[in-house]
C-alpha cells in the first residue's frame, strides 16, 4: 500500500520544504498538509520537484481561529469570505499541482447551513475544475464540537445533492471509528464517493498500530476493494512532531 504524509501534524515543527524532504527521506509515498498559505507556493514546488513527491491535498482557510472558527463553507451571510478561500485554495493548489481541496464547512446547524454549505460546494467544484478534487470530510464531535459536517451518511446525502463529479468525501477512519464504528462496511458502502482515505489511532489520534480500531484488517479489507491511492497518515507522534514510523515498514507491505 502506498502512503501520504500528512504534515499539518508530522514534521509540523520544520519549514514545509522540510518537512516535504524529510517525508520523502522517510519512504512516504507522497504528502498533504493543512494551511500552507504562510509558506510560497514557489517554495513548495521546488521543494515537491526535488523530492519527487505530488502534494495530494490542502484545507481552505479555517477563518478566524483566534474566535475558534473552523472553516467558513457552512456559514450563512459569509459566502464571500468563504468563496475567497475556496479561491485562495484553488489558486495555491494550482501552482505546486495539488490533487485536492478539503472545503472546511465550519461551526454552524440547521437547513440555512446546509443550503450555504451546498452553494459554496457547488461555486468550488465549478471553479476548481476537472483537474482538483473537491473534499468534505466529516469530523468527530470530540476533536470538533460544533462543526457541521460529521458523520458519513451526511457526507454522502450532501454530495449526491451538489451532484458535481469532482466533488468526493475524505473518509478518515479515525473521525469514522468515534461518530458510529462499522468502519469497513461503510467504506465500502460509500467507496464511489470516496476521494481520499486517512488514518490514525483511536481514541488518542497516534500512530496506526495500536488503539481500538485494527488497521492490519481494515486496510487489507481497503485494499481488497481496490482502493490504490495513498492513505493519508494524519496522527499526532507520541514524541513531539517528528514521527514514530515502525508501523508504517509493516503496512506498505
Amino acid at each position: 500500500m502506498k502512503f501520504s504524509a500528512n504534515l499539518g501534524f508530522l514534521w509540523n515543527d520544520r519549514p514545509l520544504p522540510e518537512a516535504i524532504r524529510a517525508a520523502k527521506d522517510a519512504g512516504f509515498d507522497a504528502v498533504e498538509c493543512h494551511w500552507p498559505y504562510a509558506v510560497p507556493a514557489s517554495e513548495v514546488k521546488v521543494a515537491l520537484k526535488e523530492a519527487g513527491l505530488r502534494m495530494l491535498g490542502l484545507n481552505t482557510s479555517r477563518g478566524n481561529v483566534s474566535v475558534g472558527e473552523n472553516g467558513l463553507s457552512a456559514l450563512p451571510g459569509r459566502e464571500p469570505e468563504a468563496r475567497a478561500a475556496i479561491d485562495q485554495a484553488i489558486e495555491y493548489a494550482t501552482e505546486i499541482s495539488a490533487k485536492a481541496i478539503h472545503v472546511m464547512a465550519g461551526n454552524s446547524s440547521g437547513p440555512r447551513a446546509r443550503s450555504a454549505f451546498i452553494e459554496n460546494l457547488i461555486y468550488a467544484s465549478e471553479k476548481a475544475g476537472p483537474d482538483i478534487t473537491i473534499l468534505i470530510e466529516p469530523l468527530n464531535h470530540y476533536n470538533a464540537p460544533g462543526y457541521f459536517l460529521s458523520t458519513v451518511e451526511q457526507a454522502a446525502d450532501i454530495i449526491r445533492t451538489v451532484a458535481k463529479p469532482n466533488l468526493k468525501m475524505m473518509f478518515d477512519f479515525y473521525h469514522v471509528q468515534i461518530m458510529g464504528g462499522d468502519v469497513t462496511r461503510r467504506f465500502e458502502a460509500n467507496l464511489p464517493l470516496i476521494g481520499h482515505v486517512q488514518i490514525a489511532s483511536v481514541p488518542d489520534r497516534g500512530s496506526p498500530d495500536h488503539g481500538e480500531l485494527d488497521y492490519s484488517f481494515a486496510l487489507r479489507r481497503v485494499r481488497e476493494l481496490g482502493w490504490s491511492s495513498p492513505i493519508g497518515a494524519e496522527y499526532l507522534p507520541a514524541n513531539g512532531a517528528v514521527p514514530d514510523l515502525a508501523w508504517l515498514a509493516t503496512f506498505k507491505n
